[in-house]
C-alpha cells in the first residue's frame, strides 16, 4: 500500500498495462510453439515426411522426426527399422515419438524387473515379465492404431460420396479432397488434408496418393487409391466409380458386422479358456502359496510350466486365428 501511495496514478496503469503485455506476451510466445495450429502444423510435416520415406525427401526432416533431443538422434538412427516404428506412431495418431516410445519400453521393462528383484523367482521368470512389461508401450501404439484405422474405414465411404458429390458439382479431384478434409470429421479428414497439401506443395498426385496408401494401409482406401489412378490414365466417370466403391465398402462393413456378432461366442470362449488359468492360478497363490510356488522353484514345475505356456500360447493363437474372418 505504502508502494502505491507513493506513486502516481499513471504510474500504476502503465505497471498495469506493462504486466498484461508480458503475459499476452508469454502466451503467444507459448501458442506459437505449443499451441494448436503450431501442433498442427508438427503433425502434417511428420507425416508428409513418414508417407514418402522411401522417396528422394531430405534425409534431415525424417531423421529429426526421431527425437526431440539432437544427441539422441545417431542412437535413434542405429536402432534397426526407427522408422518403421515412426510410421507405426503417426499412423497410431499419438503425439509420441521414437524417443519416447523407446524411453517408455526401457523404463516399464527395468521397473518390472526391479519390482521382480525382490522375489525368489528364477532370472529367467524375472526377464520374461521384464520383457513382457518393456513391450507394453508398443502394444498400446499396435492398439491405438488398430482402433484409427477401423475408425478411418468406417469413415471411408462418406468421405468418397463427399468427393464424389463435389465432382459431380464441377470441382475438382483435389478440390474435392480439400473439401473431404474439411468437412468430414478426424482422423480421416487429416489424411485427406495431408494428401491436398502434398499436391499443393507440389507433389503429383500419384505420390500423393500412394503416400496416402503408405499412411493408411487399409485395403479399401487402397482400392480407392487404385481407382483413382487407373481412372487418370484411361478415362472414365470417376464419379461413378466413386459411388460404386463406396456401396461396396458399406456392404461389405455390414456383412463384417454380422460375422462379429456369429463370432461372439467363440471370442468370449477363447478370452475365457485363456484367462481361466491365470485367474485359478493367482487364487491358489494367495491362498496357498507353498503349494503352487513348486511351479516356479523345482526344476520339473519350471519344465511342466513352460511346456504348458508353450500350448496354451498355440492353442491361443488357434482360437485366434478360428474367430477372425477375413472379408
Amino acid at each position: 500500500m505504502n508502494f502505491l501511495h507513493g506513486h502516481s496514478p499513471l504510474f500504476i496503469v502503465i505497471l498495469f498495462v506493462a504486466v498484461v503485455l508480458l503475459f499476452e506476451g508469454l502466451y503467444l510466445l507459448w501458442n506459437s510453439y505449443q499451441g494448436p495450429e503450431a501442433r498442427k502444423i508438427v503433425r502434417r510435416l511428420r507425416a508428409l515426411a513418414a508417407g514418402a520415406e522411401g522417396g528422394t525427401r531430405p534425409a534431415m526432416l525424417k531423421t529429426r522426426l526421431l527425437g526431440h533431443l539432437p544427441a539422441l538422434e545417431p542412437v535413434l538412427l542405429s536402432l534397426p527399422r526407427a522408422h518403421d516404428l515412426n510410421r507405426l506412431i503417426l499412423q497410431s495418431g499419438l503425439d509420441w515419438s521414437v524417443a519416447r516410445l523407446v524411453s517408455l519400453s526401457l523404463a516399464a521393462g527395468l521397473f518390472a524387473y526391479a519390482l521382480l528383484q525382490f522375489q525368489g523367482l528364477l532370472p529367467a521368470f524375472k526377464w520374461s515379465f521384464a520383457c513382457a512389461a518393456a513391450a507394453l508401450p508398443l502394444t498400446y501404439v499396435f492398439w491405438q492404431r488398430a482402433g484409427r484405422l477401423d475408425k478411418i474405414e468406417r469413415q471411408l465411404p462418406d468421405a468418397l460420396d463427399l468427393i464424389g458429390r463435389a465432382l459431380r458439382a464441377g470441382h475438382s479431384f483435389p478440390a474435392g479432397l480439400q473439401l473431404a478434409g474439411e468437412e468430414v470429421a478426424d482422423p480421416i479428414a487429416r489424411e485427406l488434408a495431408m494428401t491436398h497439401d502434398e499436391v499443393n506443395f507440389g507433389v503429383t498426385l500419384q505420390q500423393a496418393l500412394a503416400n496416402l496408401g503408405e499412411r493408411v494401409p487399409l485395403t479399401d482406401l487402397r482400392y480407392f487409391v487404385i481407382a483413382v489412378l487407373i481412372q487418370r490414365e484411361t478415362g472414365g466417370n470417376l464419379t461413378e466409380i466413386l459411388g460404386k466403391l463406396s456401396n461396396l465398402i458399406r456392404d461389405r462393413l455390414k456383412l463384417h458386422a454380422k460375422i462379429r456378432t456369429l463370432t461372439a461366442e467363440g471370442r468370449i470362449s477363447a478370452w475365457t479358456l485363456g484367462l481361466l488359468p491365470f485367474a485359478l492360478a493367482a487364487i491358489m497363490n494367495f491362498g496357498n502359496p507353498e503349494f503352487i510356488s513348486v511351479l516356479w522353484t523345482l526344476p520339473a514345475g519350471i519344465e511342466l510350466t513352460q511346456i504348458t505356456l508353450a500350448v496354451m500360447a498355440f492353442g491361443a493363437l488357434w482360437l485366434w486365428r478360428l474367430t477372425k474372418v477375413h472379408v
